[in-house]
């Protein structure tokens, strides 16, 4: 039934050129009916009777990247700069991601020596002299988040002899000669990125400064070849085969920048709210030799009014009319209602665009509660951490600890076998300190996390925890003060503490000597 329903349909959609031939062979004229009917969208998106066409179709990831990526890294500047809640999102963003640092671990360090020339190379690590290395990786995600990508050029450079002869020098994708398009031997240049023929990258166009600076020397640049193995290009790889990256306010540009036109627009408004304006006649008996503005010939050649501008108002004052004016009618402007629900509902798709929670990003928090609040953290939390695992690990930190462990050894030699750089993450503000405090008790309890990993995600060194607890109970053990101490505690039997710090034997066997 259905199938004779369809067909009938068919049918009722022919054209004059499927009845003519079904007037001399109706089989086919019903088939080249029935299947030009087949040929309908199932999908209302694909259908173009809307007149929407997407820009470029087709086009590759690389190709987009080549058209716009440039303009769209100007206007995010340009936003970034000049937008308060699109700078906090940005700070957020690094905030949640970076902290004041990820922290390195190196397993199989049994006794630590690997840990500590690291810790010393961090201070170091920044080629200008500015941050550490904590400050490196703030200033490197921030840079990726604005611009889409970030260059890293590791140099081979001696701050001390007891240091790894490495410094890594922040670069801005400008420093990119993105011009250069050209092939060399069997490798080719797209985009200033030099590609072999198994398309690896074997080289980086760059020039030897900004091409934006001042000086003579900017206007006479010429971009160099350096070799891949000393650049971490650091971008987010959205579509297969991409190989740079957009920054990621691309989504929300125009949306910001129409909310800001109609800020201004808004703003401007209320500038004339608070003012008062006032139309009046002139009686010319009234003018006591004020001379008259001339009135002029209008466009359609008879007299034109005469005006005259008298000033703004004061607010609060009492201002005379001049002389020849009667009966002024005094103008107040009436504010538009809405303008804080539409302020409040755009910026809600600008902070998804960004991928921030609108609390976030604009502080405003009169539509949050507890459970919201929570709700909406976790989730945030598990796309920061994708970020942190998928881009900042494999593609900007385990390339610079390679690089370092390679170098180090020419300070200490060879590490042990089997060490290697693990991460440990910045700790999420505790919403709920108690809970979340007995939460990790109960983790570390029950063996799911170890307590160094627990103080590392708390951003602290594990070690440096341990050294000046036990020199704290040390200190409390010499000055008599740990057994109130620990007694107050709850300890069952406070003296077993000193002598596993190190007291005498006869701690334990006799108690009330040493109280």
């Amino acid at each position: 039934m259905g199938t004779v329903s369809t067909r009938a349909k068919a049918i009722g959609r022919a054209t004059w050129l499927d009845r003519a031939i079904g007037w001399a062979n109706p089989k086919q004229g019903l088939k080249r009916a029935w299947f030009r009917d087949a040929l309908v969208r199932a999908y209302e998106g694909a259908s173009k009777a809307d007149g929407w066409r997407p820009r470029r179709p087709g086009a590759s990831a690389r190709a987009d990247y080549v058209a716009d990526a440039r303009e769209l890294r100007h206007r995010a500047r340009a936003l970034c700069a000049n937008v308060p809640y699109v700078a906090q999102a940005l700070s957020v963003m690094v905030s949640c991601t970076i902290g004041v640092g990820v922290l390195a671990r190196w397993v199989g360090d049994r006794e630590g020596l690997t840990g500590k020339r690291w810790k010393a190379w961090t201070a170091f690590a920044d080629y200008d002299g500015l941050l550490d290395f904590g400050g490196l990786m703030a200033k490197a995600w921030h840079t990726m988040k604005v611009d889409g990508e970030v260059l890293v050029r590791l140099r081979d450079r001696r701050t001390s002899p007891t240091t790894a002869p490495l410094q890594l020098q922040l670069l801005e994708i400008d420093w990119l000669d993105v011009d250069r398009c050209e092939v060399r031997g069997d490798n080719e240049v797209i985009a200033g990125i030099e590609y072999n023929g198994r398309g690896e990258r074997v080289a980086y166009w760059l020039f030897d400064r900004h091409p934006g600076d001042v000086g003579f020397r900017a206007m006479l640049r010429e971009s160099q070849c350096v070799p891949a193995d000393e650049i971490i290009h650091l971008f987010n790889p959205a579509r297969p085969g991409q190989q740079a990256g957009i920054t990621v306010l691309a989504p929300v540009i125009a949306n910001v920048r129409d909310l800001q036109v109609y800020e201004d627009a808004e703003q401007a408004r209320k500038n004339l709210e608070a003012r008062m304006g006032a139309i009046g006649e002139w009686d010319e008996s009234l003018l006591d030799g004020v001379k008259l503005p001339d009135p002029g010939i209008s466009a359609d050649g008879g007299a034109r009014p005469a005006t005259l501008d008298l000033g703004e108002l004061a607010g609060g004052g009492i201002v005379a009319l001049p002389p020849g004016m009667r009966n002024p009618q005094f103008i107040q402007p009436t504010a538009a209602p809405g303008h804080v629900e539409y302020v409040k509902h755009r910026q809600k798709i600008i902070a998804a665009g960004l991928g921030v929670p609108y609390e976030y990003m604009t502080g405003d928090m009169v539509e949050v509660n507890f459970s919201s609040s929570r709700v909406r953290t976790n989730l945030y939390r598990r796309e920061v951490e994708r970020e942190q695992w998928t881009l900042l690990v494999p593609m900007f930190l385990a390339p610079i600890a390679r690089r370092w462990a390679q170098l180090d050894e020419l300070v200490a030699g060879p590490l042990p076998g089997g060490v290697f750089a693990d991460w440990t993450m910045p700790k999420w503000p505790s919403v709920n300190p108690a809970q979340d405090v007995a939460a990790d008790l109960s983790e570390i309890k029950g063996g799911l996390q170890s307590i160094s990993e627990k103080i590392r995600e708390r951003g602290y060194d594990p070690d440096q925890v341990f050294t000046e607890l036990r020199d704290d109970l040390r200190r409390l053990k010499d000055d008599g003060t740990l057994p109130l101490l620990a007694a107050l505690l709850g300890a069952a039997n406070p003296l077993e503490l000193l002598a596993a710090l190190g007291g005498d034997k006869t701690t334990t066997e006799k108690p009330a000597q040493k109280l």
